[in-house]
């Protein structure tokens, strides 16, 4: 008679699960013990059953089964880490050389080259792309020349506003030198009429001549021979 298959899952009678549990507990540990020794393989077996109790097979020692397990995991990890960075770098590399290929073809493109592989459609978009960046070109071009413009006439409005101002200046210096001119006639017409006298102090005197320069002359003083001053600073404004 055919031993039906058993259905895996949870036994709901408590005693069936027991006496499960203990016959496949009994088979798992022999067959441990077998694959030990048959293989000479390193086997570290651990069952904890329903009620928490620790049942445990170790071919050699548990500790060291442990510890190799844990160094093995970790090893296992970094390998498999590194595999994963080695191969999200190389779809990094593929990623940007496609990209790198694709500026490439583009620049071409915008250059006049290589268009034979274009359709219709990729060169109407070409076309807009070309039109749009000369657009761009224009009106960074037409700004540039804006601020060039009113840059240079601040400048201008900056000398113009100088020039005024030296203009003003130079005004004031002839109205001045009108004024001088007025005082140095009114002056001559006075000595004119009263004709050439000495001043009290010294010998300052006046002399007028016709068409020669306005000057203000100081004569050094008279010395004798034996050097002893007999004269005082003479002082001769020459008036024209």
């Amino acid at each position: 008679m055919v031993r039906g298959k058993i259905v895996i899952r949870r036994i709901d009678n408590s005693t069936s699960r027991q006496v499960t549990f203990s016959k496949r507990r009994n088979g798992l540990m022999k067959k441990a013990k077998e694959l030990a020794i048959l293989c000479d393989a390193e086997v570290g077996l651990v069952i904890f059953s329903s009620t928490g109790r620790l049942y445990d097979f170790a071919s050699t020692s548990m500790k060291s089964l442990i510890e190799r397990y844990k160094k093995a995991k970790e090893d296992h990890h970094f390998s498999m880490t590194a595999t994963s960075e080695v191969k999200f770098w190389q779809r990094e590399v593929a990623s940007l050389r496609q990209q790198l290929r694709n500026l490439q073809d583009n620049h071409r493109h915008l250059m006049g080259e290589e268009l034979s592989g274009l359709s219709i459609k990729d060169l109407q978009d070409l076309e807009k792309q070309l039109e749009m960046s000369l657009h761009v070109v224009r009106t960074k071009k037409d700004q540039l020349l804006t601020d060039q413009i009113q840059e240079l006439k601040w400048k201008a409005n900056l000398i113009y506003q100088e020039n005024a101002e030296l203009h003003k200046k130079v005004t004031l210096l002839s109205e001045e030198n009108m004024e001088l001119h007025e005082k140095v006639k009114a002056t001559r017409g006075e000595i004119g009429d009263s004709g050439d006298s000495a001043v009290p102090y010294g010998c300052l005197s006046i002399r007028e001549e016709a068409d020669a320069p306005n000057h203000l002359q100081l004569s050094r003083p008279l010395e004798q021979a034996n050097g002893v001053q007999i004269g005082a600073p003479q002082l001769r404004l020459g008036l024209h």
